[in-house]
């Protein structure tokens, strides 16, 4: 079974506690054997897999197999075309060169619920929302790419895994994927 979550803000994409504040997966009511598939931070929020089948974590993950994630950024300020066109070449971040990716300028920008606790603003700086399609999940990837850029990420949310959407799964509700839906992860 693979089943969709939609990732609250403040939730570890596991099971256990690790000494934080930040709430587990365990109070969501998942079926007993199911484990994340991947990751989200605690602070990102939006899609993520879950499943009791061995061999998905390398069959989703590894980059040699392609599966595209989308997520949307809020970053401070408008990026220009150019460093949209350096986030989508590759960027390095801690001695590492990301693998060139898709990223442009959300037009219109998104009408995205808020979220609690509310991201911080600043009336002198504007903010934005740009998508970067990857095909690799390091560690705080999307965030680390925009500071390289200069554009601080202010809230992250995966929109999509291969072509299944977040969709309107409410944030804090996961449901078994159906055979199509499943397909939809792999194309």
């Amino acid at each position: 079974m693979i089943l969709a979550f939609n990732k609250p803000y403040g939730v570890l994409s596991q099971f256990t506690p690790d000494g934080s504040p930040n709430r587990t997966l365990t109070e969501f009511g998942f079926p007993k054997q199911v484990y994340p598939i991947g990751r989200l931070d605690a602070d990102s929020e939006g899609l993520l897999l879950l499943s009791d089948e061995a061999g998905l974590n390398t069959r989703l993950l590894d980059p040699e197999h392609g599966h595209p994630r989308c997520y949307w950024a809020q970053v401070e300020r408008l990026p220009s075309p150019e460093a949209l066109a350096e986030l989508a070449g590759g960027v390095m971040i801690q001695e590492y060169k990301t693998r060139p990716c898709r990223a442009w300028l959300l037009d219109p920008q998104p009408e995205v619920p808020p979220r609690d606790p509310p991201i911080r603003l600043r009336k002198s700086v504007p903010d934005c929302w740009v998508a970067l399609e990857l095909h690799e999940g390091k560690n705080r990837q999307v965030r680390r790419m925009t500071a390289a850029i200069g554009h601080p990420t202010l809230r992250l949310i995966r929109k999509s895994i291969g072509e299944l959407m977040l969709g309107t799964l409410a944030p804090g509700v996961w449901k078994e994927l159906s055979i199509d839906e499943r397909g939809m992860i792999f194309r």
